[in-house]
């Protein structure tokens, strides 16, 4: 069994499978649930030797911020609520670089992604390639959580 699990969580559908599936696993409650939401950072724009965020908005990003710390406090309720210990990080950076410096820094033993088959073709690509990135920079187990075969058929 498991005892240090990571699960990535968006508040997407396809990151909710993975909530789901981290309950499914019934990791026990002395398991460790590391929930990881990550915001990616402002986009940046190079210009005469000066780095300057494009469209930089205080605002815009403190809005950002809170609506994923909605999304982290929904993510550890539903797990809560599963009976399982749940370890909140809320992260600023590029989503596979976070996730596998995370996952081998803590040293996790299963991270639990989400994913669609749903998704257009050209859609599935990217996200398979983002996947494929992950895979190659973890050191521990990989779930990739899909969504359940009943809601697959009526869709």
């Amino acid at each position: 069994m498991y005892s240090k699990i990571l699960v990535a969580y968006n508040g997407s559908p396809e990151s909710r499978h993975a909530l789901q599936e981290c309950i499914r696993l019934n990791p026990g409650p002395a398991a460790e649930i590391h929930l990881l939401v990550v915001t990616t950072p402002q986009p940046v724009v190079i210009a005469a030797d000066f780095a300057v965020a494009a469209f930089y908005n205080a605002d815009q990003e403190k809005a950002e911020r809170h609506a994923m710390e909605l999304v982290l406090e929904s993510g550890m309720t539903l797990l809560r609520e599963a009976g399982l210990r749940v370890i909140n990080h809320l992260e600023i950076g590029e989503p596979v670089d976070v996730i596998s410096d995370m996952a081998n820094r803590l040293g996790v033993e299963l991270v639990i992604v989400g994913h669609s088959s749903r998704k257009p073709f050209a859609a599935r690509w990217w996200r398979g390639s983002m996947d494929a990135m992950l895979m190659e920079k973890l050191r521990c187990s990989m779930l990739i959580a899909s969504e359940p075969q009943s809601a697959a058929r009526r869709g």
